[in-house]
């Protein structure tokens, strides 16, 4: 039998969920490796703080994980789950995650895998990477997906898009999308 972990005092439990929200803006604006030194300024504590409440960056992503990306990852399953057609849905979801990777630097991480050392992060990735390859299995036994392509060559798009995204931080959302769908015209099989 484990006991409870020790309940914080007041003002312990304000530091920490202020350092979580703080985590959460800064990482949604600049990405899971933003300096620490910007979380503790944003919460109003020292990096030591974190370091005492957290043990560190991947403590504190562990922590921010499911407000920062669970909840978006799971959601455009669902609502991607719920279209009909194979092949749209497929590609929906390829489009959904490449504009969350272009919206959200946060996200981009965690689809480049940037923080291996979060296991909740990896755990996502391999959820993500599990539905994604059911919704191409379904999308090529339509025929109309390419057969060659493998999960494997959905996850490297995935990734390819996500360093396009960082690399252009100054493109317009419009070009990566058309830049998308060229893509995505590319995973068709020939007529």
């Amino acid at each position: 039998m484990t006991a409870d972990p020790p309940r914080l005092r007041a003002d312990a439990q304000r530091n920490v969920e202020g350092i979580r929200l703080a985590a959460l803006d800064v990482f949604r604006a600049g990405g899971l490796n933003s300096p620490l030194d910007e979380v503790a300024r944003a919460a109003g504590v020292s990096k030591g703080t974190i370091y005492h409440r957290f043990g560190g960056r991947q403590g504190l992503i562990d922590a921010v994980v499911e407000d920062l990306f669970a909840e978006r990852i799971s959601g455009i399953i669902t609502a991607v789950g719920a279209v009909e057609d194979p092949v749209e849905r497929f590609e929906s979801y390829l489009r959904q995650i490449w504009l969350l990777s272009f919206d959200e630097p946060a996200a981009n991480d965690v689809l480049l895998r940037a923080q291996p050392g979060s296991g909740m992060l990896m755990a996502l990735c391999e959820r993500a990477s599990e539905v994604v390859g059911g919704f191409l299995a379904d999308a090529q036994a339509t025929g109309a997906i390419r057969a060659d392509l493998t999960p494997d060559d959905v996850d490297v798009l995935i990734w390819e898009r996500g360093i396009i995204a960082r690399a252009c931080d100054q493109r317009q959302r419009e070009d990566f999308v058309r830049s998308c769908e060229h893509t995505l015209r590319g995973l068709r099989s020939a007529p």
